[in-house]
């Protein structure tokens, strides 16, 4: 089991950004599936982004939010520019930690370790 620990939320306004960082135990980090998923009140949980080699991104966040990490600390990152009060949500770090290349990184079933989740609120 991977231990997966997000921070970095809170509030900002419209047209801000935020950072947040998920930090995951285990070894061999740098094969792992990385994804930032995020649930509003009321909605289902989302897929925003992932990480594996290529990145992908939701066509909602596409040009204004960044994955990266660094194998080396076993971070992954979600760098959000030019929030909306759209993204409002609580962000989840979702990491799989072996065999993601036979994962849909797309859908929260393709990974099987899950952060607590931080909130994220944007002010318009």
């Amino acid at each position: 089991q991977v231990l997966v620990v997000e921070s970095g939320g809170g509030l900002a306004q419209a047209g801000g950004s935020l950072r947040l960082s998920c930090a995951a135990s285990g070894r061999s980090f740098s094969s792992f599936l990385l994804g930032w998923f995020r649930q509003a009140p009321g909605k289902e949980r989302e897929f925003v982004a992932a990480s594996f080699g290529i990145t992908l991104y939701a066509d909602s966040v596409k040009g204004r939010f960044t994955i990266s990490r660094d194998n080396a600390q076993n971070t992954v990152y979600l760098q959000m520019n030019n929030l909306t009060p759209e993204d409002t949500a609580v962000y989840y770090c979702a990491v799989k930690s072996s065999g993601g290349y036979s994962s849909n990184p797309r859908a929260a079933s393709g990974y099987d370790s899950w952060g607590q989740g931080t909130q994220v609120t944007v002010s318009s």
